[in-house]
């Protein structure tokens, strides 16, 4: 595969994939979604001008579906395939190129060639003068070699004229790859704390990395922006500059990265069943992706921490934000976690005006199940990072697939008991104990009150008026009869021109009158406010606490 990046300007790709067939009918597809992120994104949308090349013979492949193409050929001589790709996107998955520097996501680009997914792939990439790729690939005399398809497509490839930073993991070398900039500069001490982290990650696995000497982390600094997406032998980040210049959002960034370098174990090594191997044109449910991401979150908090790079009290601060979000959601008590791993094709990335009451993310809920086990684990002197080394020992290091039967084998190993719970766990809503096993190392949440009028509404600001965004399920605003998609236009016979007018019009116990505007009609409806009540939560060390309790909060703050 070529990929011509010669003109930048132009923002789009030249590929060319060159293969000899090996049966007279041929057909290849486009991946339709990317390992690590659970959703069809269809990069052939940004395809165009595809030709098909036999020798001097230009041939005609018929199009199967939106991504796959077939033809039959009447000789098996070498094929030239040939199509523009547009890339403007400039996300941890998708394609980038622009006259700065050029960030490529390979599965959003290759095309997969029936009957030669496990062959080796050839990589050659055209850059403008003072351009230098970097791709996390053994390289070759003229380019880069992967074992096979699925190997080439886990390689995100960035070039510019960018240098690589340095850093060691147990050992191993590894590299870090900077993209963008800040008024105030990257912190001095990024490389360092990197370094710190990645290794704590590699000590809770109490194993050396398995990217061994092959490993890219890309950070690309953005405006606005925040994500990752993992790879056997890499990660790519973004993050917003102005977060970088706070100590909670550096210690934020110390988290992403720690998140996505345990990803190197837990997602890519160590997968659910159904991800073994990924079917790059299908999207595959599976109800393990709360343990794939939700404790890999869980350690991420704690990762800063086992780094020499944060304490004890940011991590209740960050555990309790998660631990809140999962008891103030209403969609705790619609969806379970199983339900929410098995819905995240159609749900978690397609955000609607109903998601909050009828959803909740299993990277949250996850999380807050990975605590409640770790918890539980502590009570017979064992720990959750004991379970994902176990886990790792039996399916990641030989690539084999796991499914719930062999969590609950592993649990089961510590705590019988504990792993007859796991599927209530999983399957039935507002299950987990939380505040208990918040309670049992000696913590106890505070509420956070909040006086102010509640509606229930969530409104935005758009060139025609202002506009409902979402109308929380039995609150005010619900009970008014409003809906999302209404314009409200007046309150209290005001017209409401901003949005900062709003809470001031909302202020008061008494019946409130709004007219909106719904299809074209002008209407009216009388909302009752509510005070709002509990808003927050936050994790506090509980006085109270027993010795027992004392010492088994130290214990879980050890975390491995």
């Amino acid at each position: 595969m070529r990929l011509d990046l010669l003109d930048p300007a132009s923002q789009t790709i030249g590929v060319e994939m060159v293969w000899t067939p090996e049966t007279l009918r041929q057909v290849f597809q486009m991946p339709v979604w990317t390992p690590g992120s659970y959703t069809v994104r269809d990069p052939s949308q940004h395809l165009y001008g595809l030709t098909l090349q036999q020798g001097e013979s230009p041939l005609s492949p018929r199009r199967l579906s939106p991504s796959r193409w077939g033809i039959q050929l009447s000789s098996l001589e070498p094929l030239r395939l040939r199509y523009q790709l547009a890339a403007r996107q400039l996300t941890v998955r998708t394609n980038f190129l622009d006259p700065e520097f050029a960030s490529l996501c390979l599965s959003a680009v290759a095309m997969q060639v029936d009957g030669k997914r496990w062959s080796p792939h050839h990589l050659e990439l055209k850059l403008p003068e003072g351009w230098q790729g970097f791709v996390p690939l053994p390289e070759t005399t003229n380019g880069y070699c992967s074992r096979d398809f699925d190997h080439l497509v886990d390689s995100p490839v960035h070039a510019g004229p960018l240098e690589l930073i340095p850093f060691q993991v147990r050992g191993y070398q590894h590299s870090l790859l900077l993209i963008g900039s800040a008024p105030m500069g990257w912190p001095d001490s990024l490389a360092e704390d990197v370094e710190a982290v990645c290794t704590a990650a590699a000590s809770l696995m109490d194993d050396t990395p398995p990217a061994e000497d092959c490993y890219q982390l890309v950070i690309q600094l953005l405006d606005n922006g925040y994500g990752g997406l993992e790879h056997d032998h890499g990660a790519v980040l973004q993050f917003a500059w102005p977060k970088l210049a706070t100590a909670d959002g550096y210690h934020q960034l110390l988290q992403l990265v720690g998140h996505e370098y345990l990803h190197q174990w837990n997602v890519r090594r160590l997968r659910p069943k159904e991800y073994v191997p990924y079917d790059h044109g299908l999207p595959v449910v599976s109800d393990g992706l709360w343990f794939a991401e939700g404790v890999t979150s869980y350690f991420d908090l704690a990762l800063p921490l086992l780094a020499g790079r944060s304490d004890r009290t940011m991590l209740l601060k960050d555990l309790g934000k998660d631990l809140a979000h999962v008891l103030l959601n209403p969609g705790r008590k619609v969806q379970s976690l199983a339900d929410s791993s098995r819905e995240a094709w159609v749900r978690l990335y397609k955000s609607t005006p109903a998601a909050a009451d009828t959803q909740i993310s299993y990277y949250r809920l996850g999380t807050a199940l990975a605590f409640c086990l770790d918890v539980e684990l502590r009570l017979v002197n064992s720990s959750l990072a004991q379970v994902l080394r176990n886990l790792w020992a039996r399916f990641g290091r030989c690539g084999r697939g796991y499914g719930r039967a062999d969590v609950q084998s592993a649990l089961r190993k510590y705590s019988p008991a504990l792993a007859d719970r796991l599927p209530d766990w999983l399957d039935q809503c507002d299950s987990l104990p939380i505040e208990r096993c918040v309670e049992l190392i000696g913590l106890e949440f505070v509420p956070i009150n909040d006086q102010t009028t509640w509606s229930g509404l969530n409104l935005d600001q758009t060139p025609s008026g202002i506009v409902l965004k979402r109308v929380r399920h039995g609150s005010p605003g619900h009970d008014a009869g409003l809906v999302a998609g209404d314009e409200i236009v007046a309150v209290r016979q005001h017209r409401l021109q901003c949005l900062e007018q709003w809470p001031l019009l909302l202020k008061g116990v008494d019946p409130i009158s709004i007219h909106y505007a719904r299809r074209g009609r002008l209407e009216e409806t009388r909302l009752i406010p509510t005070p709002h009540g509990v808003k927050d939560m936050s994790l506090e060390w509980n006085p109270q606490a027993s010795q027992s309790m004392r010492a088994l909060r130290d214990q879980w703050f050890k975390i491995r």
